[in-house]
């Protein structure tokens, strides 16, 4: 199948979520969505995908705010054809993390003044105006090897003073929980939502990070037939920073995969009760030591006690690939930019962004594979893998080929300038 044919098929099975005019302006927005160089403005999505003005630029505005279709829906239709794609088999292991999408304006529907993570150190704290969004990813590890890639399949918007963001994330997993019934669920999010392995999140083991000085605890004991409460928690143990033995023979050395590239780390583990979290339930810990000194300890932990330690601390480096996603959808989608105030809005319009990047990914994936797209560089001549402006620049080629090419009755191989403009417009920031 051509990569037309293949991106056409990909729109297609979202139109569940629409009604009939919805979809036609659906996939004409996000036709200019990825041609669009510059500004993803709505007005500029508009001049991009609809120059002759065939339809009215307010029907775009109200597809946005108010359009008879469902981002739920969407979102489902998008996991089911990732995961059938991507995932067919095994466990499902997901990333979950917050991001604040910036906005301007006094009045913008869902935004508020939110603890800026990019910009904030241990030292100061950074606060700005914008939305904060509860995503969740699906993580997997593309043909060509390296790091991982996060694509988004589900998002929600946290309102100052409403639901928090951990009983959206908990909503948002058992949603996606749901749409595959007989698979297991592997969650790992930072050390903020650890408190969901407290949750009953059926089929779902989670994976965080403990506090160093986290109150932690032996098994509770077995009952012994008194009469009274039994306790619910054994003696208390050293903090995670006290409990690691000094004797290195007590440690085992491991290989483990952070980033696309193998470190060497020491690993110690044992089962805990972290009673304040998960009352009743054992946890593993794992720490995690540089055997050359030079970072600080970590601590994981993991609701899955039969999970080797490598493994836990492999699948928390992997978390690092939705931080990727937040950095492209933002940088390369301008998830930022369409300037939407009010009613459904702000939030539809940041949705669609993250959706756009995991399509955008399972396009190139199923069509060029492990096939280079890019032109080697005299500074960059090493390059072995693609990135996501590398996809995006291959989609946004394809499209700009069909549409200069489109009347014509035979595409002109000698045209080595026309290539070479589309090419250069295919890659324009």
């Amino acid at each position: 199948m051509s990569g037309t044919a293949l991106w056409s098929s990909l729109i297609a099975a979202f139109g569940p979520a629409f009604n009939q005019p919805s979809f036609a302006i659906f996939t004409t927005l996000i036709e200019g969505w990825v041609a669009c160089p510059g500004r993803r403005t709505i007005t500029r999505l508009i001049t991009v995908a609809d120059p002759e003005g065939n339809r009215a630029h307010d029907a775009y505005h109200r597809f946005i705010r108010c359009g008879g279709w469902s981002m739920e829906v969407l979102w489902k239709c998008l996991a089911k054809q990732l995961v059938a794609r991507l995932v067919p088999s095994g466990d499902i292991y997901l990333d979950l993390d917050d991001t604040l999408y910036h906005k301007t304006g006094s009045s913008v529907d869902g935004a508020g003044i939110f603890r800026d993570a990019v910009r904030s150190t241990k030292k100061k704290v950074v606060y700005a105006l914008g939305l904060n969004l509860v995503v969740v990813t699906l993580r997997i590890y593309p043909p060509w090897g390296g790091m991982p890639l996060g694509l988004p399949i589900g998002m929600r918007l946290h309102r100052k003073g409403g639901t928090t963001t951990t009983d959206l994330a908990e909503a948002l997993v058992r949603e996606i929980a749901g749409w595959f019934g007989d698979r297991q669920i592997r969650l790992c999010c930072d050390g903020a939502y650890a408190t969901l392995a407290g949750r009953e999140m059926s089929r779902t083991h989670v994976t965080s990070r403990m506090q160093r000085n986290a109150a932690i605890y032996e098994a509770r004991p077995p009952r012994t037939g008194r009469k009274g409460r039994p306790p619910v928690k054994g003696p208390r143990l050293p903090r995670p920073d006290q409990i690691a033995p000094q004797n290195k023979r007590a440690w085992k050395p491991a290989t483990i995969d952070e980033r696309g590239r193998s470190v060497e780390r020491l690993l110690w583990s044992r089962p805990v009760l972290w009673h304040s979290v998960l009352p009743g339930t054992m946890v593993l810990l794992v720490v995690v030591r540089d055997p050359e000194g030079i970072q600080r300890d970590d601590y994981f932990f993991t609701t899955d006690l039969a999970m080797a330690p490598a493994d836990v601390v492999h699948q928390y480096a992997g978390r690092w690939s939705i931080e990727e996603t937040f950095r492209n959808t933002k940088q390369f989608l301008g998830g930022e930019h369409p300037q939407t105030w009010c009613g459904k809005g702000p939030e539809r319009a940041a949705a669609l962004s993250l959706w756009l990047s995991s399509v955008v990914w399972l396009w190139y994936i199923e069509t060029h594979g492990k096939r280079p797209t890019w032109i080697s560089t005299p500074w960059y001549p090493f390059k072995r893998t693609p990135s996501f402006y590398d996809a995006l620049a291959a989609l946004r080629e394809l499209h700009w080929t069909s549409r200069i090419y489109g009347m014509s009755k035979q595409h002109n191989e000698s045209s080595k300038m026309t290539d070479l403009i589309i090419r250069v417009l295919a890659s324009a920031a």
